[in-house]
């Protein structure tokens, strides 16, 4: 990914088209030739640090035009810049820059300068983690953390290079596109919406990351800067449906990060009607694997589609063996795109093995294959839980309390019970003034679901639910506190 070939290439635009904007960022527009002056003092920071060649530096990825520079300057010296989000607490980020061998963390400063803090990690904290090859990645990112602390994904410059060659060529983008990018910036979902775009020479509109809730400034940037291309979960989109009626100058919309569900969908499409929409699914570490276009007369729920042009997919049955066919499986992948691993090297071989001459990736995602190469994502195989003996899909039990129209989100996690050795929980946002009760909820899981995947409790709010840094729901975060408030 972002290398220093990517580097360049944004420093050639600034050279050659300086008064074209590159970045919008609440009411500030960075223009190329200023982009890339405010690389170069940043740079000029750099080189006072007298690094070894090739050091890997930390910088939190605060979404700000800042940031992007600060990157952009740590490529062209040559070194690797840790990513990580701005969110994650102090003994995670020691963790991780121990194990990446972080020389120093490295901010940004209002004036154009550096802060930088010399890191001194603990002995043998990068014990078992592979060094960081400069000449291979120049960036960093992790995994969500869900379960621990985060996993550090090199992102190949090669593999970068060829996602980026297939989104512009797959959705026909070109430097006069407008990109919002609302996904953090450490989030894999950058990679096409900042660091494609910048590639690109187009503009890109920085979503702040304090504002990101905010539903009027959220369709004001859209509408004001007449984005051509947005990308986004379902939060997103129901944000901008908030203020915004109409979105005439976006060209493709994308679905990606979870499942859309059919009821915001049917409201989504009329905002956008000159859009061809997309559903697009991936992970961190092979980047985007499948692509779906999406018919919005059709309704939900939305497959995930078929292998993106380079990528090969396998769903395995319960014995190990690849389905020759249709049928139910775990998904493997192989793309042009992926990681060849993280850098805590006794993770690999559970998730990475050969098949062929190709790496594949196995995803721990449940997939179901139709006879004409459709895939449905049916779940995570950790979301398989037993209850009272009986499997059940927490994902399947989420998507029928979605389905209810006083509903806007749902998690459904297990939790551990003295006699039934699991029971679910729900935790529901209903949507504003519906007057939604439990037992109203439970009266609809009744009709569409079996007892046992019924969650024995329900808590009902209008806030919100907690979210990774990612953007997603914070599934962990939320049985956590309910286990505390069992235990209280």
């Amino acid at each position: 990914m972002p290398s220093s070939r990517l580097a360049e290439t944004v420093a050639a635009h600034g050279d050659s088209h300086p008064h074209r904007i590159a970045l919008h960022y609440n009411d500030e527009a960075v223009s190329y030739g200023r982009l890339c002056d405010l690389t170069r003092r940043l740079r000029t920071g750099l080189t006072r640090l007298d690094l070894p060649a090739g050091s890997t530096v930390c910088v939190p990825a605060h979404k700000t035009p800042g940031t992007v520079a600060l990157l952009l300057a740590v490529l062209q010296e040559g070194h690797t810049a840790l990513a990580p989000s701005p969110d994650l607490g102090s003994a995670a980020l020691d963790r991780l820059a121990g194990q990446a061998r972080v020389s120093h963390l490295l901010t940004a400063t209002e004036d154009g300068g550096i802060t930088a803090v010399p890191v001194r990690p603990e002995d043998g904290a990068a014990d078992g983690f592979t060094t960081p090859d400069p000449g291979r990645t120049g960036l960093l990112l992790t995994t969500s953390g869900s379960t621990g602390t985060p996993k550090i994904v090199p992102i190949e410059a090669a593999g970068f290079d060829a996602f980026a060659d297939w989104a512009t060529e797959e959705f026909g983008l070109s430097d006069r596109d407008t990109a919002l990018s609302y996904a953090p910036l450490n989030f894999d979902l950058a990679l096409l919406d900042v660091w494609t775009f910048l590639r690109l020479g187009a503009a890109v509109v920085l979503v702040d990351r304090q504002r990101a809730t905010d539903a009027a400034h959220l369709a004001g940037l859209a509408a004001r800067h007449r984005v051509t291309f947005v990308q986004g979960v379902p939060m997103m989109y129901r944000l901008l449906l908030e203020h915004g009626d109409s979105f005439g100058t976006v060209r493709h919309v994308v679905f990606t990060g979870e499942q859309m569900p059919g009821e915001l969908l049917g409201r989504v499409a009329p905002a956008f009607p000159r859009a061809a929409f997309h559903n697009v699914f991936g992970c961190t570490e092979t980047n985007d694997s499948f692509i779906h276009r999406v018919d919005p007369d059709l309704g939900g729920p939305l497959p995930i589609g078929r292998p993106i042009r380079g990528t090969e997919a396998l769903v395995l049955d319960a014995d190990g063996v690849p389905l020759a066919s249709a049928g139910t499986g775990e998904l493997l992948v192989s793309t042009p795109f992926q990681t060849t691993g993280y850098l805590r090297r006794d993770l690999n071989d559970a998730v990475f093995t050969q098949v062929g001459d190709r790496i594949f990736y196995r995803t721990g995602d449940i997939v179901t294959r139709t006879a004409e190469g459709l895939h449905h994502l049916e779940g995570r195989a950790d979301w398989h839980v037993k209850v009272r003996g009986v499997r059940t899909n927490l994902q399947e039990v989420e998507n029928v309390i979605a389905a209810h129209p006083d509903v806007t989100e749902a998690v459904v996690v297990s939790l551990p019970d003295p006699q039934a050795g699991v029971r679910l929980h729900a935790q529901v946002t209903s949507r504003p003034g519906s007057g939604l009760t439990s037992l109203r909820l439970r009266t609809h899981l009744g009709r569409h679901l079996p007892r046992h995947a019924i969650p024995g409790s329900v808590h009902l709010t209008a806030v919100s639910l907690p979210r990774t840094s990612t953007g997603k729901p914070d599934r962990n975060l939320i049985k956590q506190n309910c286990l505390k408030e069992s235990d209280a």
